[in-house]
């Protein structure tokens, strides 16, 4: 199976040589596919809060070869680099605060410069790390994408029709994609029939990304408004809704693009299942529950304009760019540890203390 979902891989939104990142512009997709290469840590920093890149598995990666960037200028600089280094890492770590892989990233950054000794070239090492990161990022997607094909087939593997919400797939990770590499990995074993996408307003990443990714790999997908959903899951036989996540806490509650709550409640209601896939970076035990999520919320233009063009009333818009689905609206979350079916605070404690699956 890894063979093949890798022979399917067509689609990469990052990019790092020769000591530059390059980001494809997420915002400029379907219609341009244009690639930016960044240099310094601020450049990066701006790149994920403008939503050049986006994603949090993505964001975490770009932060990640961010700090590399950051330690080659301070080398340059000279003088006590590692502590002129610190406002790089929080510079970052400002950029988006709902997404955990961004201060994953970044602790493990963090903790690898602590651990350099006094024989090793700090940027090599720290290079070394943020590649790490990408690839391990990569082969997580690709375990989560054979563990919820599994899970599928588990549960009614006929031919099934599923609803995803947002974009989770190779531009939103290191590769290949959480819930969307789920997704492609059941359609490989003859498992989707179709795949409903979410436009997920007001950003636009399922009619914008996620529709361009599949229709790519020539995976049937049809594009809804997100006040459809429930009408499709009592119409259109959808068995499956699976989603990614921004950060999971301690008993299981996911913060996820805004709409995925109400979607967890439909899907409740008309017994479709629920499916939540994201690596385990994306696990926060020190926050016990959704309650303690910070959500951003972003500029109410972007509810009022489109293109720059104002089309909204005069008025205040309320923008949160995510929610928090509690954990027992949560058929299943799948990660590279395995999955946690039905979760609560026991179970995701489990899961951490495993090992990696391979």
């Amino acid at each position: 199976m890894r063979d093949r979902l890798l022979a399917a891989e067509k689609v990469k939104a990052i990019d790092w040589r020769d000591g530059t990142l390059h980001l494809l512009d997420q915002r400029v997709l379907p219609f341009e596919e244009t690639w930016h290469p960044y240099t310094t840590a601020e450049g990066v920093a701006e790149a994920i809060r403008t939503m050049v890149v986006r994603g949090a598995p993505a964001i975490g990666i770009s932060a990640a070869y961010g700090i590399v960037l950051a330690v080659s200028d301070r080398l340059a600089e000279g003088g006590d680099w590692q502590m002129a280094l610190e406002e790089d890492f929080d510079l970052l770590a400002n950029s988006r605060p709902t997404a955990v892989n961004l201060f994953w990233a970044l602790n493990r950054m963090r903790e690898r410069l602590y651990r350099l000794k006094d024989h090793e070239d700090p940027l090599k090492v720290m290079e070394a790390e943020a590649v790490a990161i990408h690839l391990s990022d990569r082969e997580a997607n690709l375990t989560m994408a054979q563990l919820g094909a599994e899970l599928i087939r588990k549960h009614q593997g006929n031919l099934q029709t599923v609803l995803t919400h947002c974009n989770t797939g190779a531009l939103a990770t290191g590769g290949f994609g959480t819930a969307l590499g789920v997704i492609r990995a059941a359609h490989l074993e003859g498992m989707i029939e179709r795949v409903y996408a979410d436009e997920t307003r007001p950003w636009l990443q399922g009619s914008r990304l996620t529709a361009w990714e599949l229709v790519n790999e020539g995976i049937p997908v049809t594009l809804n408004a997100d006040s459809a959903a429930a009408h499709l899951m009592k119409t259109k036989g959808i068995t499956w809704v699976i989603v990614g996540a921004d950060r999971i806490t301690a008993n299981g509650d996911v913060a996820n693009k805004i709409g995925t709550y109400q979607l967890a409640v439909a899907a409740m209601h008309h017994g479709v299942r629920f499916m939540v896939v994201a690596p385990s970076s994306t696990i926060d035990m020190n926050l016990a529950s959704g309650d303690d999520i910070p959500i951003e919320e972003r500029d109410g233009r972007e509810l009022l304009e489109v293109g720059g063009t104002r089309v909204g009333a005069d008025v205040d818009a309320f923008n949160p760019v995510f929610d928090v689905t509690p954990a027992d609206l949560i058929d299943a979350i799948v990660t590279e540890k395995g999955i946690v079916e039905r979760p609560d605070t026991a179970k995701m404690a489990l899961l951490m203390c495993r090992k990696r699956l391979h």
